[in-house]
């Protein structure tokens, strides 16, 4: 399967143009990704593989282990409650933005430090490091399609 252990860039969403790292695939056949977010700011996200572009770098991720807890029932949103409309309350009712809780912050960080350890333990950690810092984008004339990643 193309997406084990590889480097892969996002395409969609806010994170469009980060360098993940596909960790493994959730059952509803979503990929499970992280930046890490320390190197790029992506956290752990699920992400279609229709929106990733495979490179050819790979990282060994043999001593990486994703908590069991991490499923897609653990990406699912709480849903607000409604309150009940009043007259003029239109336009004072804000939305709350989302605050990831404290177990998804401990899992990510969890995650990350593993596959930190991994990428330093690869022959070309440091440049690796440069890379996933780096975001992928294309110039005028070029093409997905004829390129080599």
């Amino acid at each position: 399967q193309w997406y084990q252990r590889r480097v892969s860039s996002g395409i969609n969403a806010e994170y469009k143009g980060k360098r993940v790292i596909v960790l493994k695939q959730l059952g509803t056949g979503l990929l499970l990704v992280t930046g890490p977010h320390k190197l790029n700011g992506c956290p752990l996200r699920r992400i279609n593989q229709r929106y990733l572009l495979a490179t050819s770098a790979k990282i060994d991720l043999a001593g990486v282990s994703v908590p069991e807890n991490i499923n897609d029932k653990y990406f699912a949103r709480v849903k607000a409650e409604k309150a009940a409309k009043k007259e003029g309350d239109i336009f004072d009712a804000k939305k709350e933005a989302y605050k990831p809780s404290e177990q998804r912050k401990k899992d990510q960080v969890t995650v990350d430090t593993q596959v930190l350890e991994a990428i330093k333990k690869n022959a070309d950690g440091k440049v690796l490091k440069q890379y996933l810092r780096a975001s992928f984008a294309l110039s005028k004339g070029q093409y997905p399609h004829n390129m080599a990643f």
